[in-house]
């Protein structure tokens, strides 16, 4: 079956940080744009002959709504020709070209087990998409605890959403983990200390979700199983 590739339009451009930006694109041909929650879309970007070079994948940020919406959140990467790109060379009213969505790194048909959401930076963006999922259709859930990394509180993203989502449902809870600053309200140190610190009691009914660079995920994979859990209670997706 041939790859079905799509046309978007930008609609939108926030930033979120000092070198992170959130991208809402409008399908465009279609009425709505389906996904499930944790999936991503690839751009293929006139940046390069190279296929590597040209085509970057994204995880979506947004909840499914029926529409044609996809948000993306894009961290700048020093020396990537696709995020030079996006961030100097698109506007609103571009025109970019993607395929998709992909991806198994999706929500739990079942929210009866613990989950606990383990990401740095960009890392997030999955997550939100799944803890917008619940919130919109109001799904019950045993608990989920976010763990977010980043260098310093600038670095934060999203905080007031998870403000706000804590405040609504009491059985969210969520860290921030700063690793060179620190900062009232914010712990100090990676997120490996807090998952180790507070899941060391070993539990079946429980799930780890990890996502951002390999060699975060590699480190907590580690971790996680080194502390007595299974193979089977861990699900992951690699940046770079």
């Amino acid at each position: 079956m041939p790859t079905l590739w799509y046309d978007a339009t930008i609609i939108d451009i926030k930033n979120l940080s000092p070198n992170t930006k959130q991208f809402s694109l409008e399908v465009k041909g279609i009425d709505s744009f389906s996904f499930i929650p944790g999936q991503f879309i690839t751009f293929d970007l006139p940046v390069s002959e190279k296929r590597l070079d040209r085509w970057k994948s994204y995880s979506i940020s947004n909840a499914p709504s029926g529409k044609k919406i996809i948000e993306l959140c894009i961290v700048r990467s020093e020396n990537g020709l696709g995020t030079k790109y996006l961030f100097e060379e698109i506007r609103v009213g571009s025109v970019l070209k993607f395929k998709g969505p992909d991806g198994s790194f999706i929500i739990p048909d079942s929210l009866d087990k613990e989950i606990i959401m383990l990401c740095t930076g960009t890392g997030v963006a999955p997550f939100r998409s799944m803890l917008k999922h619940i919130e919109h259709l109001n799904l019950p859930f045993n608990k989920i605890h976010l763990i977010f990394g980043t260098r310093n509180e600038s670095g934060t993203l999203y905080m007031d959403e998870w403000q706000r989502l804590s405040k609504m449902k009491p059985n969210f809870q969520f860290d921030i983990a700063l690793s060179r600053e620190q900062k009232a309200g914010f712990y100090n140190g990676y997120i490996h200390d807090i998952y180790i610190k507070k899941y060391a009691a070993v539990r079946e009914d429980r799930i780890f979700y990890i996502c951002g660079w390999s060699g975060m995920v590699d480190q907590a994979v580690s971790h996680i199983i080194d502390m007595g859990y299974h193979r089977t209670q861990i699900r992951y997706e690699l940046y770079g």
